[in-house]
């Protein structure tokens, strides 16, 4: 698991030294129970399930206990792919969480949760797990409904993930975002440079201190390939512009027009998985076009199209050129 400095950062935060010392609940010496919150049946994506495995993996193999939540509060609204609508029901979200964690082997170590009700681990079981937990992690958003049993683990750690675009909507008033980053005692950020004299990115919610994406190699091993493509996965759009000081921070959409020429001039040839954009706008300009929902169905199909390619060509968020904050992706 890449990124050592992270996972040693965390374990050196989530226990005081009085409570390092486990022999009587039988579990291994230096052994941590970590809650891990992520958004991946909201997602329904690959490319989210795997930001949420490199994480839940690394922690295991390190010997750790894992169990993910994923905590929607009033309820569950969320994109079914499969039919292309919007729905209430548990069962889709749960089913892909499901499909997700299982096969690598996290079975009744999840829950999909709402006020309403629950699907995956027994309720009884996660509450047992939350009144013994050492570390609670949230990654990407923090969990809006606190509920009692959030507040037993012994730390709690935030992981941003869009550095800039977090610190901007919490000096613009976003108040349930900064309350839930303010529960946890440390905030992590995957922007690098926020804090430079020259990165404009709000010094809010913090402190922050810097981490990387992990990468769980044992599940990405090196790919025997004769590709011949250059690749990336792509949204145009996944979220709205941010604006601060006077300042438009835009979507990969506004960054990426200038590299849309690109294939004219040169014999490599690019394919991009894509959401959010006519397809015949990159072809008319030589890109070869995959639909990015059919190719992040699964974390297997999205595995398969990055071991597939040549090597990765991406662009950034406007905003994150714009900001000079030194966001990190982990592929």
């Amino acid at each position: 698991m890449p990124s050592p400095g992270f996972g040693s950062r965390l374990v050196r935060i989530a226990l005081p030294a009085s409570s390092r010392q486990l022999p009587s609940t039988g579990r291994r010496q230096h052994m941590m129970r970590i809650l891990f919150a992520g958004t991946v049946g909201r997602s329904g994506l690959g490319g989210q399930a795997w930001a949420a495995l490199q994480y839940l993996l690394g922690f295991r193999a390190l010997g750790h206990e894992v169990f993910y939540v994923e905590d929607c509060g009033d309820c569950s609204w969320v994109y079914n792919w499969a039919k292309e609508e919007w729905t209430f029901d548990l069962a889709y979200p749960a089913a892909y969480v499901r499909d997700c964690l299982e096969p690598f082997g996290f079975r009744e170590n999840w829950i999909y949760r709402t006020n309403g009700g629950s699907a995956g681990a027994p309720l009884e079981k996660f509450l047992a797990f939350c009144a013994d937990a050492d570390l609670l992690v949230m990654r990407a958003v923090p969990l809006w409904v606190w509920r009692q049993e959030y507040k037993r683990p012994r730390r709690r750690a935030f992981i941003d993930v869009d550095p800039g675009f977090t610190q901007i909507s919490i000096a613009n008033g976003d108040k349930g975002l900064a309350e839930g980053i303010a529960r946890c005692e440390r905030r992590f950020t995957l922007g690098q440079r926020i804090g430079a004299a020259d990165c404009p990115i709000p010094a809010v919610g913090g402190p922050w201190l810097k981490t990387l994406p992990p990468v769980y190699l044992a599940e990405w091993p090196r790919a025997e390939t004769q590709a011949t493509c250059f690749t990336s996965i792509m949204r145009w759009q996944g979220f709205r512009e941010a604006s601060y000081n006077g300042i438009l921070y835009g979507q990969r959409d506004r960054e990426f027009t200038g590299f849309l020429d690109l294939p004219r001039l040169t014999s490599q040839k690019f394919r991009m998985a894509q959401m959010g954009i006519e397809p015949r706008l990159l072809e008319s300009h030589g890109w070869e076009v995959a639909p990015g929902e059919v190719v992040s169905q699964t974390p297997a199909s999205y595995r398969r199209f990055i071991r597939a390619s040549r090597a990765e060509f991406s662009v950034p968020k406007n905003g994150y050129v714009k900001m000079r904050g030194g966001w990190f992706s982990d592929r």
